[in-house]
Parts: structure tokens; C-alpha cells; sequence
């Protein structure tokens, strides 16, 4: 059994209780998205960051910001455009005079991305100079400006969002920089009854969100959510899901060779685990099982398979991939549905 430390049973109960009123916040505000808003506490939970995937008008941006005023972090909102500067980001130096010496020196404005929760909005619109400074800033935790290094305030998320129908005028994401999200999470369409729902709230004022958490304690909580209990067969199930998708590998999936161009790297097993914790500890368990590490497989590898030519033609999208490569994982590791 792995593990860093004893599980807070007596904590780990109340964090279920803290995200139950959570949800019930976001829910005074959104309409529907359950598995969307689980997949982004999810994602905080893990310390990682998230890409919402959905076409205009699915309350991905309303998401973000309601989640953001129920936890009481500071918010920051970036709509990325063609002419947006790395700078316009993270933030510049500029020539400022001391009142008393009247010496000039430069002192460094920060940019928006120096926030709690960052919401980039439609992150493919801009060049990827602009793409790759605000992913640096996601993967190193901090920014460097004129040799000097900037920490970013903690806790951090970067949440960002894409069309997935309008391609003119954009710049899709590499599939290396698509690596530093944890979760790509797909938003779809309301269902009749959510639909009806979202209608009759439009005429009436919008709900006051109460604070749930806050910085501190959601620093706790990920702090808990690693020391979920994740045993020898759960670590086994997200070793092999990965190498599964790697073709022309002793332990790739059967179809491997046929439907998958390129399949995930290691980055993809540690997210896994990561975010099986996350769930568990969401769903208030003290150990990861085999279920939690199924439901988190669709948003972890759905940005990190690349379909083949073949599967794109067959109609094959990465979340069929992950769906067989689960079956096919689990029956040679003989494990029962109720694992």
C-alpha cells in the first residue's frame, strides 16, 4: 500500500462535508454540469491545472468565476486574442522615480496571471509565444522578469477554455504544452430539464454565493487529498492503462498500432494517481479504488492520445480509445466489475 502519511479520517470527513455545501453554492448559479464542476474541484484538489472544451454558451466562463466566489480566492480573468503579449500576462518592468532620491529604477508591475484562480479565456486565440509564457508560468509556479524571479501566489489554477468548432484565426495547442493540463474536460449541451430550468433563471437576479473556503484551507484539503491511500493493484491498473496506449510497445493495447498516432508519457500515470486521490478523497474514501481511477482516465488521457489517420476515419475519438484500452487493461489484469 502506498502512502506518505496517516489519513485524517475526522478531517477527511469534514472535507465532504465542505465540498457537499460547495457544491450546492455553484449549483444556486449553474444549471446542471455535475461531472464538469467534479472534474474541476477535482483538478484544484490535485493541485493541477484544467482545459474546458465546449462550443460558446455553455456557462464555461460562469463556471469558473461562481467556483472562484464560493472559495474565496482571488480571480482573474484573461481573454486571449490575437494581439496579446507575453507581458500582457505576466507582467512588465517599468521606469518609476523615487520621491526622495528622485533616482529612477525600474519596479515590476505584475500582470493578471499573479492570482489564485486564473480563468484564460478562448487560450487558442492567441500566438503561441503569448500560449507558451503562460504555460511556463503553470508549470514553474512563478515569473521571470529581467533575470529576476517572480513566486505566484498560492494557491494557484490556470482554467482556460476552447472553441472546438471555430478554427480561423486560432493556434492550437501544441500536444506538448496540452501535457501541462491535468484534466481536458468536455462541456456539453444542458439537458431539456436543466435547458427549461436555465430559461425561467434568466428573468430572476442572480443568487448570492456564500464563501466555502478558503486559501488556506484548500491548501489543507490537497494537502489530505495526499494522504489517500493508494494500494499496489490501483498503482498497477495506472501503469498499465498508460503503456496500453503506447503502439509498437511489448504492452501496448491490441489496437494499439492501428488507431493511436502517439499514446501518453509518464506525465499521464502520475496524473492517474493524482487524480484518483482526488476523487476519493472527494467522495470521502481514505483509498483509491479501481473505479476512481477508470472515471478519471476519460479527462487525463483525452489531450494525451493522438487517434491515427485510421481511427479519425473509423470515427474513433480519443475517449473510445481510453474506453477500450479500460476494458481491455482490466480483463488481463483479471479484475472484477466491482473492484
Amino acid at each position: 500500500m502506498s502512502q506518505n502519511n496517516q489519513v485524517d479520517f475526522a478531517a477527511l470527513e469534514r472535507f465532504g462535508a465542505k465540498c457537499t455545501t460547495l457544491r450546492k453554492e455553484v449549483a444556486k448559479i449553474v444549471v446542471g454540469q455535475d461531472a464538469v464542476i467534479e472534474q474541476l474541484l477535482l483538478a484544484i484538489l490535485a493541485k493541477g491545472h484544467a482545459l474546458l472544451v465546449g462550443v460558446p454558451g455553455l456557462a464555461k466562463t460562469l463556471m469558473v468565476s461562481t467556483l472562484a466566489r464560493a472559495l474565496h480566492l482571488g480571480f482573474k480573468r484573461i481573454q486571449f486574442t490575437p494581439d496579446l503579449m507575453p507581458s500582457d500576462i505576466t507582467g512588465t518592468e517599468v521606469i518609476q522615480d523615487d520621491p526622495v532620491t528622485r533616482q529612477r529604477a525600474f519596479k515590476f508591475l505584475q500582470g493578471p496571471i499573479f492570482s489564485n484562480l486564473v480563468l484564460a479565456d478562448e487560450i487558442n486565440r492567441t500566438p503561441p509565444k503569448t500560449q507558451a509564457a503562460l504555460l511556463e508560468a503553470m508549470q514553474e509556479r512563478k515569473v521571470t522578469v529581467g533575470g529576476v524571479d517572480h513566486t505566484l501566489p498560492s494557491p494557484f489554477f490556470v482554467l482556460a477554455t476552447q472553441n472546438p468548432i471555430e478554427q480561423e484565426g486560432t493556434y492550437p495547442l501544441p500536444e506538448a504544452q496540452l501535457d501541462r493540463f491535468l484534466f481536458l474536460i468536455q462541456v456539453g449541451y444542458a439537458t431539456d430539464t436543466e435547458e427549461d430550468e436555465i430559461m425561467r433563471r434568466s428573468a430572476l437576479d442572480a443568487e448570492t454565493i456564500n464563501t466555502v473556503l478558503d486559501g488556506n484551507e484548500i491548501e489543507q484539503l490537497q494537502k489530505i487529498t495526499k494522504q489517500i491511500l493508494v494500494s499496489d493493484t490501483a498503482l498497477e491498473f495506472a501503469r498499465k492503462i498508460t503503456r496500453a496506449t503506447r503502439p509498437n510497445t511489448e504492452e501496448a493495447a491490441s489496437f494499439a498500432s492501428k488507431w493511436i498516432q502517439w499514446g501518453a508519457g509518464p506525465r499521464a500515470s502520475i496524473s492517474l494517481v493524482l487524480a484518483g486521490r482526488a476523487r476519493a478523497a472527494l467522495h470521502g474514501r481514505p483509498h483509491v479504488t479501481i473505479e476512481d481511477i477508470e472515471t478519471v482516465a476519460y479527462p487525463v488521457l483525452r489531450h494525451r492520445l493522438l487517434p491515427s489517420f485510421t481511427a479519425q476515419a473509423d470515427g474513433i475519438a480519443p475517449d473510445d480509445l481510453t474506453r477500450k484500452i479500460l476494458a481491455e487493461v482490466r480483463s488481463k489484469l483479471k479484475l472484477s466489475t466491482n473492484s
